[in-house]
């Protein structure tokens, strides 16, 4: 049975698309849970406890790594550093918070602008440009978007009006990009050594905006709602799509796994009718196919052009 789970594992560790598929789905929970709990649980707390859980399951085991890559990762503490801020720190935090104030409807929405973030990113500073298959295989995505957050009536997109959530989501939306074009920077590492060092040291340069958190009066309430949560954003999109997606970017770069991004919301609109109650519809099969059909676009062929 082990040498099964072994193997499984080895062809998991080398399936860049199957692990970028599952990061999304984690993803999509991630968000579901977020917007289930807005309210009730403080946004800079559930992303504290969050990776200091995290780090917590993990520093045992990554702990000779950490040993093993300390003067890496002391020589690389800058590129490090800025790894940490933007994935850990920026990205989560300022997406619980502009779930507190923004609606489905514009979340979904926004979270179309990740993969034209990447590009910009990788563009401003490597000069990356998309190729022509990848550009049309984003418009394709970005139109089966449309028709989902539009419930199939495209005049609703006119509507949407932003507020500062919003502009919190945008914002974490930069900083993830950010990070996922900088993973080119990341210093030679263990995998797990990498992880726990970036969580841990994410949930550090947290910990002052918790305590102002804390000193506005916003403060945790320990019931089951508030321990599922927890226990669903620290196992499934802290520690497994993190680990997930920063190797499926090393194995076909940032550029080329951009369009997966779309899947956090066809998962999310699914996630949604499951367990929020919302109910499916023709406009879901339509915008999902459009979606995929765009990801196998964008996917195929070469992953960049370089000038």
């Amino acid at each position: 049975m082990i040498p099964l789970f072994s193997r499984l594992g080895r062809r998991l560790f080398d399936a860049p698309y199957l692990l970028l598929v599952l990061t999304m789905l984690f993803w999509s929970g991630n968000l579901v849970v977020g917007r289930y709990v807005a309210g009730h649980v403080p946004p800079v707390a559930l992303g504290t406890i969050r990776w200091i859980g995290a780090t917590l399951i993990v520093i045992g085991f990554a702990w000779p790594f950490l040993r093993a890559d300390w003067k890496t990762i002391r020589a690389n503490a800058g590129i490090l550093t800025i790894l940490s801020l933007a994935s850990i720190s920026a990205f989560n935090t300022l997406t619980y918070y502009g779930l507190q104030y923004t609606e489905a409807i514009n979340a979904l929405l926004l979270g179309t602008t990740t993969p034209p973030f990447i590009a910009g990113w990788a563009l401003l500073l490597f000069g990356d440009r998309l190729s022509r298959r990848q550009l049309f295989g984003m418009l394709v995505c970005i139109a089966g978007i449309a028709v989902i957050v539009s419930r199939g009536d495209l005049t609703a997109l006119l509507a949407v009006r932003f507020n500062p959530g919003d502009i919190c989501i945008l914002a974490a939306l930069a900083a993830y990009a950010l990070y996922s074009v900088l993973l080119r920077l990341k210093p030679q590492m263990h995998p797990l050594s990498f992880l726990t060092l970036t969580m841990g040291w994410g949930a550090v340069l947290l910990l002052p905006v918790y305590a102002v958190e804390i000193s506005t009066g916003y403060v945790l309430k320990l019931d089951l709602t508030t321990v599922l949560a927890m226990l669903y954003v620290i196992v499934f999109p802290s520690l497994l799509a993190h680990f997930f997606f920063f190797r499926g970017v090393e194995l076909v770069s940032a550029n080329r796994a951009a369009p997966l991004f779309y899947l956090t919301q066809v998962f999310g609109a699914t996630l949604a009718i499951i367990f929020l109650g919302e109910r499916p519809a023709l406009y879901h099969g339509v915008g999902y196919a459009l979606v995929l059909a765009g990801i196998w676009i964008a996917t195929r062929g070469k992953s960049t052009v370089r000038t």
